[in-house]
């Protein structure tokens, strides 16, 4: 009876709004420290207390901030706006802010799935080519699961071999000449044949500007083309690549008289 007769009728505490429109006390008491909702009148003990004027307010925030709009939005902008166009046009802005959003999010998204299946390719945690993936990915580099596969010697002699656009171009380069090679696999063109031998010496050139003629990179390049278990259709192309390839690249050394293997450790 003590409460009833400090509250005035048709006025709230602020905790009876708060239950009313599933807020917090501290939520309240935020908004009316940012200006956006402050209370009608306050009582004698000093509560302060609302009115349903001050509800429609409330909710106009609430609905406002469930559209994305930030409190600033809202105080200088939406609330203070007298015509429809005015308001339509803030709206569109919002919807497209919202839009690039759901961009974001659906490239993040995405991300996360292609990182989960990289992860459990991986025999052991290793963050650092987590980050190299994620990088890759933002980058829109649809060869990014291949850094599963390199150490983090050869990871990091990538990266200072190549920047995004040398990278870029040898990947290109080094695809260019797969498929040649596989077009001649598929025409049945035996390995020994002066068209495959000219593939197999621009193919192996690739290799030497790609390890600067350092030969104790072989073994992992070898380890790495050996591709048991292929997860999509580069790794399954390259597969194949690679069997056609060996005798090919044999009979390649064997007219040089050379053997690039010879004191490589593989």
């Amino acid at each position: 009876m003590k409460q009833s007769k400090s509250i005035p009728e048709g006025y709230m505490t602020v905790g009876e709004v708060a239950k009313k429109m599933g807020v917090t006390v501290r939520t309240l008491q935020y908004y009316d420290k940012q200006g956006l909702l402050s209370p009608s009148a306050e009582s004698e003990g000093g509560r302060r207390l609302y009115t349903d004027k001050d509800l429609i307010t409330l909710h106009q925030i609430l609905s406002l901030k469930s559209l994305g709009f930030s409190l600033a939005d809202i105080k200088q902008q939406l609330i203070s706006l007298d015509t429809p166009s005015d308001v339509a046009n803030i709206l569109s802005k919002q919807a497209d802010d919202i839009r690039q959003k759901i961009e974001q999010l659906s490239a993040s998204l995405a991300a996360i799935e292609q990182l989960r299946t990289e992860v459990l390719q991986m025999q052991t945690v290793n963050f650092k080519k987590y980050a190299d993936i994620i990088v890759n990915l933002q980058m829109n580099n649809e060869f990014y699961f291949l850094i599963k596969y390199f150490d983090d010697d050869m990871l990091d002699y990538i990266r200072t071999r190549f920047d995004q656009e040398s990278g870029f171009a040898f990947i290109e380069r080094f695809n260019r000449i797969s498929d040649e090679i596989i077009q001649l696999q598929k025409d049945n063109i035996p390995p020994e044949n002066e068209k495959c031998q000219t593939l197999t010496k621009v193919y192996w050139d690739l290799i030497m500007e790609f390890t600067e003629g350092d030969m104790s990179m072989l073994p992992k390049l070898i380890e790495f083309g050996k591709l048991n278990n292929t997860t999509n259709e580069w790794e399954e192309k390259q597969k194949k690549l690679n069997a056609y390839l060996e005798p090919a690249l044999e009979i390649y050394f064997s007219r040089l008289g050379v053997n690039p293997f010879e004191g490589v450790e593989t």
